[in-house]
């Protein structure tokens, strides 16, 4: 087993927080400056929206908070926390939705590691996107500058506070945080050495009417043949699995490679003398709707089709009935510039518009990376096989397209399906990599991938596969239930029964005990 690097403490271990003036070396103004001490419960001044009232910061820290503008008319919130013991190397990370929410679980996962980590409000406050109203500086920032401003800025900053500049520089996020890292990757290709682009949101335009479409397929409650949350739950999720479950080799609630679930809802038509616990016509005209691609009347493709397998978390948003709020916020205020604007009135010709505009070239998918490519970075994607507001299809897409003008994308980017994983994290598979937050677990190359990048970045040894870890009950205090090798895309995982595997790794209390039905971790073999 590879073993992660050590931390080590800088020549300027403990330079003194409160000396330090941060405005002398970036444009700035400062709005906190402190030393936070290790195992402190940090309560936030953070938008209501953000949800983000506290944090606990296991190490100590000097935390520098900034105003930075960008232009006459915008400008970005930062967070910049300097561990004591510091490892040499830079973390920046991501956003989500359209929100401007700095995720303080990040920043307080990349210190703990020994990180100086830097998070940004993303341009503008909160959840909603009503900043982004007729002030395309605000869309920028979103779209780009924020995250290029924040880094460069913790790069002066980290350098002025420790003495040296970072040796190494990483990103971590996911969904559009996701995104961010491969707009970085393709702007800014000397930013980072590595980048973590989890569920990335890549092709945003299209994914935004994408998920804007659902509601007018689903309809409300009140419409004739709206779908209620049970049926999705219960009927339907339950059919799904008796379609695909079993494809893989074993019958676990986890569709290993979603793409060969080819879910034909017809075979829930009610019969003529038959009024419930199945569907009508109508409604299995819809079910077949949600889990096709979905396109304009010419056939054209916008968006890949939706992960079979994910209602039980999709009923939660994009088949809860109601307009997807992400969707709503980007097109009334990014595209259309109408507040007013009814999504229940979306039509190709929104997302045809969102695409002509493409404001500040938020799309994100480029073809090729070449210049990252050349400095020698590194990008370590994954998305969940059951994620229910992002279809991994889409990111199986985007890597086969630059595969396909480039054979040698595996030398600097990989992607890693993770079998029974929603958006970003939860799910019934073993969906636990260190990818950020609160996240349990060691922090080592084979079950982390922040971890494995540094390994990649630092020692070039490339992932093969990444182990994550599924919790009983999600509760790490509960121990393991089972853990799973993902396997790096094109290859897929593959079930060769429980005989052939072993307890799988022990670590001390990370021990995992020997079980069945495909649990074991040594069932599974990448092919």
């Amino acid at each position: 087993m590879r073993r992660m690097w050590l931390l080590w403490a800088s020549a300027s271990a403990s330079p003194d927080c409160l000396s330090f003036q941060p405005e002398k070396f970036v444009p700035s103004t400062v709005a906190r400056l402190e030393h936070v001490p290790a195992d402190t419960t940090l309560q936030l001044d953070s938008v209501p929206s953000c949800n983000r009232r506290s944090q606990a910061v296991k190490t100590d820290i000097c935390r520098v908070a900034l105003r930075i503008e960008t232009s006459s008319r915008s400008g970005i919130s930062l967070e910049l926390w300097l561990p004591t013991q510091w490892s040499g190397r830079l973390l920046a990370t991501g956003n989500g939705g359209v929100d401007g929410c700095i995720k303080y679980e990040d920043l307080a996962y990349g210190v703990a590691h020994g990180f100086a980590v830097v998070g940004t409000n993303n341009g503008h406050n909160g959840t909603s996107g009503v900043d982004f109203l007729n002030n395309p500086d605000v869309i920028a920032d979103f779209s780009y500058r924020a995250l290029h401003t924040g880094t460069a800025a913790a790069k002066t900053l980290v350098e002025a506070f420790y003495g040296t500049a970072p040796n190494r520089s990483y990103y971590i996020g996911c969904s559009l945080g996701g995104r961010m890292g491969i707009s970085a990757a393709d702007k800014f290709p000397g930013d980072y050495d590595g980048i973590v682009a989890g569920a990335p949101a890549v092709d945003f335009n299209n994914l935004y009417g994408s998920r804007a479409n659902f509601f007018t397929v689903t309809g409300g409650p009140g419409s004739r043949d709206y779908i209620t949350v049970d049926t999705w739950t219960g009927l339907i999720h339950g059919e799904v699995l008796r379609q695909c479950d079993s494809i893989d080799g074993v019958a676990d609630g986890i569709i290993e490679i979603p793409s060969k679930c080819r879910f034909d809802p017809s075979t829930l038509l009610c019969p003529t003398d038959q009024t419930s616990g199945c569907l009508n016509a109508a409604q299995v005209k819809q079910v077949q709707q949600i889990y096709a691609p979905y396109t304009y009347p010419d056939g054209t493709l916008i968006f890949p089709r939706m992960n079979p397998g994910n209602e039980l978390g999709a009923v939660q948003g994009l088949l809860a009935g109601k307009p997807f709020s992400p969707s709503v916020e980007w097109f009334r205020y990014a595209i259309l510039n109408n507040p007013d604007w009814d999504p229940a009135t979306y039509s190709v010709d929104d997302v045809r518009l969102a695409e002509q505009l493409n404001p500040s070239d938020i799309e994100t998918y480029p073809q090729a990376l070449p210049e990252f490519k050349q400095r020698g970075g590194k990008i370590l994607a994954y998305h969940g096989g059951q994620d229910q507001q992002i279809t991994s299809f889409n990111t199986e897409r985007f890597w086969d397209g630059m595969a396909s003008t480039d054979a040698g994308l595996a030398d600097y980017f990989r992607f890693f399906r993770i079998s029974g994983m929603n958006h970003c994290s939860g799910g019934p598979g073993a969906w636990v990599l260190g990818q950020g937050g609160n996240a349990a677990g060691p922090f080592d190359p084979e079950h982390n991938v922040l971890a494995a990048l540094v390994d990649w970045v630092e020692k070039g040894i490339p992932p093969e596969t990444m182990t994550g870890t599924k919790f009983v009950g999600d509760d790490p205090s509960k121990g393991i239930d089972f853990q799973r090798a993902h396997c790096r895309y094109p290859l897929e995982q593959t079930y060769v029964g429980d005989a052939a595997g072993d307890s799988g790794w022990a670590a001390g209390e990370w021990a995992v005990a020997a079980g069945g039905d495909g649990k074991l971790l040594g069932s599974w073999e990448c092919r």
